[in-house]
């Protein structure tokens, strides 16, 4: 799979400029979206330890950022911290994925109802644009970006909701099921990929059209969808899931 980390260690350097407080938000930041890229893509298995030893060496960072940045994917549901043994990657239980893909469906379609009553032309403008950025990530079998820009995606109709305790449930219950949500486009050898692109092309149409009631139909049943291949994943032998694009 696809991950942002190189293969040999190279350093993080911070920003060039004035302003260390500026500077160590920036690097952290930049050790955070990696190290998540790492774990949401597969690189360590479900229920294995977090080789802190070989992410400092491939980041080129010490264990002190390294350890900061656990401390928010734990707070986030990707990986738990283990008492004076460092950490592992969260395993979820079929039973867990049931539940939590049911109430991210539940809150998307929530969002995609709200979003449709107060959404502005440019919004649906800036949706379109990552929509078709995210259909040539698509074509060009580019795992990694299509999720990124996926994920902005749903992040945005969240957003145009205007509500802010749905937007902080969102997040929190994302956090949990990002790294399998990545996973399922693998499931029947990416015919689930496929599937996804075109309900995409519904929501798209919905929001544009501002039809609140079938925008929220359709999220409720694609996160369904994302649900039973999130399982099928989950179940199938690891010799038949395909390769990195």
């Amino acid at each position: 799979m696809k991950s942002t980390i190189p293969d040999t260690g190279v350093p993080i350097a911070p920003p060039a400029g004035n302003g260390g407080d500026r500077q160590e938000a920036s690097l952290h930041g930049e050790i955070l979206l990696r190290l998540r890229d790492y774990v949401v893509e597969g690189n360590i298995p479900d229920g294995a330890r977090v080789p802190e030893r070989q992410l400092c060496e491939m980041l080129g960072i010490s264990r002190t950022p390294l350890r900061e940045a656990l401390k928010v994917l734990a707070a986030e549901g990707l990986i738990e911290l283990l008492p004076n043994r460092g950490a592992r990657v969260r395993q979820l239980s079929q039973r867990d994925l049931e539940e939590l893909f049911d109430v991210m469906a539940g809150l998307e379609s929530l969002a995609g109802r709200l979003a449709c009553e107060a959404i502005t032309d440019e919004e649906i403008t800036a949706i379109e644009q990552l929509h078709y950025e995210m259909y040539g990530h698509y074509l060009h079998r580019d795992m990694h970006g299509y999720f990124q820009t996926n994920q902005r995606i749903h992040e945005s109709i969240v957003a145009a909701a205007r509500n802010e305790t749905l937007k902080t449930a969102y997040a929190n219950f994302a956090g949990r099921i990002r790294r399998v949500r990545y996973s399922a486009n693998f499931a029947r050898k990416r015919q689930r990929w496929a599937e996804a692109m075109r309900e995409h092309e519904a929501i798209l149409d919905a929001l544009r059209r501002r039809a609140g009631s079938e925008l929220s139909d359709i999220l409720f049943e694609h996160l369904r969808n994302k649900r039973t291949a999130a399982i099928e994943h989950l179940t199938e032998p690891q010799e038949d899931a395909p390769a990195s694009p």
